[in-house]
């Protein structure tokens, strides 16, 4: 399916490019309640027509045609045709003149779909630097629009609006000194009622509040097109020949439910123009709750999480059609947003179906507020007597609401000629008064004030962690057209030299994805070699991740916590640059990789090592900083097996009060990992991380994920299971077969114990990670010594006292950032940077300076 990324909306630039587009009328018989309908398939810069998905794109250059251009735009062809692409993606049109304009004619009034198709191909024009804005007349659809080289499937932007004049004017702005392209262009009409008047609207409490008028007015542009319980549906295999994508990537709990399919392949719709609120295939098959999964009663929902727009209206659709239920009126379940009772699902009472598989649907206008998260659940009910415990879900659709538009505008024949040379020769002569101010502005401030520069040394790492860029100076010029202008300048990369070090994105040095993005390889000027995390390109999502890794990393300097060495932010991007960690992740050493099995020894010391940096996040910073995401994936390990902490983006920080003992918020974490405690309360605490980090710990000794569905239930959850065998003092049954005759029995016994007490129910059983810190360090003391010695009960035993722990300091640890003093610092026992004087004060040697 093409990508539906989000992107910003930002004002259209003074000078507009408006494309107008004259295509003849053409009449579709599709159904006798939806037959009139214009359509408008458009392949651009080409003379030829393609066959694409059912679809007959007409060459917009074809001497048939009635479409005009405009005279001084242009035409780019592939120079790598690719069979993987349609031929719609190997032409594009180009605007570069600010004069021109074109009319797409012959509209019927009503709401359309209007697609535009994007594809970056190779060629003279270098279609990845294009970076435009895209409207209709008061409102912006697309704000600084650009598709990456990196692309390697078209972008699809979809837009639903209504159109009250014959002709329809579409806008191209390009930014700058830069250009604008398109590939191919829809517009056709869709059946009435395909975009509601009004529907509920609900808030982050997912209580309906009050009715949202005036729906149908807005421009809806579609984020997500979720086929539930299904595989992908292609346009060609849907009325509007819309795509559907699987819901796998967005489910919360996967053992939660089930895909099923109905075998009758027979839909009951009630009315023609139902036909057309989905793909058939996407009624056909649905996911259906797995009632018996419930975790102790801890899910008795199924959710989907999607990431939107923050703080804008979102319509979403859901899609039902019961081919579940053994018989009529038999199944009946709640559907939740926010996970809060938004709808009771009632086939055969709330919508009086008479029959089986009837299609339908709910809308409902979403506020996501400042998470910018729409989370989606079906849930049974307390049910009993002849109504079944049972939920099933079928489809999903999230359209971002845009605003409304001037749809009764009407360009005119002459608003591309002359009509407006008197308003032109005025704005030209202005800017050329306006030119030579700002030429004088210009000498002025260049005589009198040297440019201000920031020092990229002041925030790289320093050579103990890592080391860092040599690109000492960057001038104010780099931070033009960042998205985070006001976080630390000091660390601002140029997007110039993220594409020197990474060789322009090669897929080559693709070396992980991940949930904000792809991660590169990449190697500065001064051969420091660095990992390069880059956001989907114009996507919009993850800027919180994105602000808050900047704004964590930037506070701390830990020798088991992963160094940013900078950050981009220009035009469209979000990128990460970090020290490169050889080793990889912790994970890729205990599954399937290339990397030779860690011994035990070393994955004590890995665990170690991690537990250091979580205690400095949790202790070594005023106020605290709860990691919130602990997993194998997120501990990296240099060229020498050190770990070190990565992945901040869900970083929160803890209670500012001491009276407080927790922070408020909502649930954000890797499912296994999660505390229950914290998923139960959304109260989150530094112990939801010491209960992740003993899932950890468990994977570590064991070598098996924290969640396998392949094995039987009572073993499928590793903490579960986990616990049970230390309860019961069968340990040695869970460890990894490769470390048989490794581990020393009391070393073991005492890093179950650690393991055990982490995943304990309640939070305040859970130790400290300063204390697990104490307890894993003795373990390794017990793995190295040579003394037999008889078990033990707790870490507080006296036996502890005969072991050389003179690694094992409990001090407090120092300061909430870098402190330097007189050019001094040195590394805390913690690893934690701090300086000379913070050392003796803590020693209370007022004299020591």
């Amino acid at each position: 399916m093409a990508k539906l990324p989000i992107h910003g909306v930002r004002a259209p630039g003074s000078t507009l490019f408006l494309i107008v587009l004259q295509y003849p009328l053409l009449l579709l018989a599709v159904s006798s309640a939806y037959t009139t309908q214009t359509k408008h398939f458009i392949n651009c810069g080409s003379s030829n027509s393609v066959n694409y998905s059912n679809r007959a794109f007409v060459g917009d250059a074809s001497s048939g045609s009635s479409i005009s251009f405009p005279k001084r735009s242009t035409s780019a062809q592939s120079s790598n045709q690719s069979s993987s692409v349609s031929a719609i993606y190997e032409t594009a049109r180009i605007f570069r003149s600010p004069s021109s304009q074109h009319v797409l004619d012959g509209i019927d009034k009503g709401t359309h779909i209007v697609r535009l198709h994007f594809f970056p191909f190779a060629s003279a024009s270098n279609l990845p630097e294009a970076l435009f804005n895209v409207s209709v007349k008061g409102l912006t659809l697309l704000s600084n629009f650009q598709v990456p080289s990196s692309t390697n499937s078209p972008v699809v932007e979809e837009f639903l609006l209504s159109i009250n004049s014959t002709k329809f004017a579409l806008y191209f702005s390009p930014q700058g000194t830069s250009f604008a392209f398109i590939n191919a262009l829809e517009a056709f009409l869709v059946p009435d009622g395909a975009i509601p008047d009004s529907a509920p609207s609900v808030g982050t409490s997912g209580i309906v509040s009050s009715n949202y008028s005036g729906i149908s007015s807005q421009v809806s542009r579609t984020v997500y097109r979720i086929n539930v319980g299904g595989d992908e549906v292609t346009p060609g295999n849907d009325g509007l020949w819309r795509s559907w994508n699987p819901d796998d990537k967005y489910i919360q709990v996967p053992n939660a439910a089930q895909n099923r399919s109905s075998y009758a392949n027979v839909l009951n719709y009630q009315d023609v123009e139902d036909q057309y609120l989905a793909a058939d295939r996407v009624y056909l098959s649905a996911k259906v709750m797995n009632v018996s999964f419930t975790n102790g009663g801890l899910y008795r929902n199924t959710s989907w999480s999607f990431k939107v727009s923050t703080n804008t209206q979102h319509l979403v659709r859901a899609h039902f059609c019961d081919f579940v239920s053994p018989s009529l009126n038999t199944v009946l379940f709640n559907l939740y947003v926010y996970g809060n009772l938004t709808q009771l699902i009632d086939p055969y009472g709330t919508n009086g179906f008479r029959h089986p598989a009837v299609p339908f649907r709910y809308d409902f206008v979403v506020q996501p507020g400042s998470s910018g998260l729409v989370n989606i659940s079906i849930g049974i009910l307390n049910a009993s007597g002849t109504v079944s415990q049972q939920a099933y879900l079928n489809g999903l659709e999230i359209m971002e609401m845009k605003g409304s538009w001037d749809s009764d505008f009407v360009p005119s024949e002459g608003d591309n000629r002359n009509k407006h040379l008197g308003l032109i020769i005025g704005l030209v002569s202005g800017s050329i008064a306006l030119l030579c101010i700002c030429v004088c502005a210009a000498i002025f401030v260049r005589k009198y004030r040297k440019p201000k520069t920031t020092e990229l040394s002041a925030w790289s790492p320093l050579p103990a962690y890592g080391g860092g860029s040599s690109h000492s100076k960057l001038t104010e010029q780099t931070t033009q057209g960042s998205a985070v202008p006001n976080l630390h300048l000091g660390l601002i990369i140029p997007l110039s030299e993220i594409h020197f070090a990474t060789n322009n994105f090669d897929q080559k040095l693709l070396i992980g994805k991940g949930g904000f993005g792809n991660v590169y390889r990449g190697t500065l000027r001064d051969g420091t070699k660095v990992a390069v995390k880059r956001s989907a390109p114009g996507s919009g999502q993850g800027f919180s991740e994105f602000q808050t890794e900047i704004t964590v990393l930037s506070k701390i300097r830990h020798r088991h916590l992963v160094s940013l060495i900078g950050y981009c932010a220009e035009r469209s991007e979000m990128i990460l640059v970090y020290e490169f960690m050889e080793k990889g992740s912790l994970r890729d050493h205990l599954y399937g990789s290339d990397f030779p099995s860690l011994p035990w020894k070393q994955r004590l010391e890995i665990c170690i090592g991690a537990a250091r940096g979580l205690n400095y996040l949790h202790k070594g910073v005023v106020g605290g900083i709860i990691h919130r995401d602990v997993k194998p994936t997120n501990i990296l390990l240099d060229e020498n097996y050190v770990a070190k902490v990565a992945d901040f983006g869900l970083s929160k920080s803890g209670p500012l009060d001491q009276s407080q003992t927790h922070v408020s918020t909502g649930v954000k974490g890797t499912f296994g990992y999660l505390d229950p405690e914290y998923f139960r309360t959304q109260q989150l605490t530094e112990k939801s991380d010491v209960y992740s980090f003993g899932v950890v710990l468990l994977e570590v000794l064991c070598t098996r994920p924290a969640i396998d569905s392949s094995l039987p239930r009572e073993r499928a959850n590793l903490a579960e299971w986990g616990i049970t065998c230390i309860q019961n003092g069968t340990i040695e049954q869970i460890v990894d077969p490769v470390l048989a005759g490794q581990i020393n029995p009391n070393s073991l016994r005492k890093y179950g114990e650690v393991a055990e007490k982490c995943l304990r129910e309640e939070d305040e059983e859970r130790p400290s990670m300063g204390d697990v810190l104490w307890d894993l360090d003795y373990a390794l003391q017990l793995q190295q010594t040579a003394v037999k010695r008889g078990m033990y009960d707790d870490s507080a035993t006296d036996g502890s006292s005969i072991l050389n722990l003179s690694n094992v300091r409990k001090l407090p640890s120092f300061g909430k950032d870098v402190v330097e003093e007189d050019g001094a610092a040195t590394e805390g026992a913690d690893g934690s940077v701090m300086s000379m004087s913070g050392v003796f004060s803590q020693m209370n040697i007022d004299e020591a300076r």
